[in-house]
């Protein structure tokens, strides 16, 4: 009775928490299509365009691939595990006229090479996704998007979401589904030096850049002085901030980074504006 119930109860909690704590494989990803204007509203979320590579990570019948192939010119690769949905897919892109640049792998999502690809789309599981994580923070470029169907990356805010219609999904009481999209920010955190005109001369400071995904911090070092860097926006390769200038008004930053260098634009505390760059130290 009410024992062998709680005893029922008891071995269901161990089962789940032996299944939480087991690695999560790339078969366990149960395959559910995502439905057709979902696909729509996924690719124009993440702005495909021609000149675009995309990579589908779990990428069931191929629809994605197919889709931006047709509708956009890009070229991608679906991954999967399953044979029977490789040959699905890859068929699929035949008779769709797209087979050319739309290709079809079986392999393990978390070991793809994914650093070619300027889109990444994926319909996962949240613990997929937060696995997933430092990999496309490492791999992809700055620039690149990642668009996720109904799951979020966790405490990696998304640059945009919405919700749209899918009277034709299969899972879940609300026919709706959340598409999330991430920007991969450039890598800034570390030590830049840059000079900024002043006067008939130039004043030297030293960034001392904190970065957590696409928010900014630090402090800029001016004549010893410590300012905090505020108003930070990083999109991809861009990015902008303000210090205030020790002898009064602010200055304000903004450029397109590499690795090694960030060139743009700094508007000093008299209105004027000057060509910037700011190399990296550290």
């Amino acid at each position: 009775g009410a024992a062998e119930g709680a005893m029922t109860a008891v071995r269901l909690v161990c089962a789940l928490a032996l299944l939480a704590a087991t690695p999560a494989r790339a078969e366990e990803v149960p395959y559910v299509q995502t439905p057709q204007n979902v696909v729509e509203a996924m690719l124009e979320l993440a702005g495909v365009r021609g000149n675009d590579f995309l990579i589908d990570l779990g990428s069931g019948d191929g629809r994605i691939v197919i889709t931006a192939a047709q509708k956009y010119g890009a070229s991608g690769v679906g991954i999967d595990y399953d044979n029977y949905l490789i040959k699905e897919s890859t068929d699929n892109a035949a008779k769709a006229g797209v087979a050319d640049r739309a290709r079809f792998l079986k392999e393990d999502i978390f070991e793809t090479d994914l650093s070619a690809a300027t889109v990444v789309t994926m319909y996962l599981l949240p613990e997929f996704n937060i696995r997933l994580r430092p990999r496309l923070l490492a791999e992809l470029r700055a620039g690149a998007r990642v668009v996720s169907h109904d799951w979020d990356m966790g405490e990696w805010a998304p640059d945009a979401q919405i919700e749209v219609a899918a009277p034709e999904k299969k899972i879940g009481l609300r026919k709706t589904s959340k598409l999330y999209l991430w920007i991969i920010p450039a890598q800034l955190a570390g030590k830049w030096e840059t000079r900024v005109p002043v006067g008939d001369g130039s004043m030297a400071i030293e960034l001392e850049l904190e970065q957590a995904f696409q928010n900014l911090g630090g402090v800029a070092r001016i004549d010893g002085s410590a300012r905090p860097i505020e108003r930070s926006v990083v999109r991809g390769r861009y990015v902008a901030f303000r210090v205030d200038d020790p002898a009064g008004g602010s200055i304000r930053f903004q450029g397109n980074a590499s690795a090694d260098r960030i060139v743009g634009q700094v508007a000093t505390p008299d209105g004027r504006t000057h060509p910037w760059r700011a190399l990296r130290v550290k």
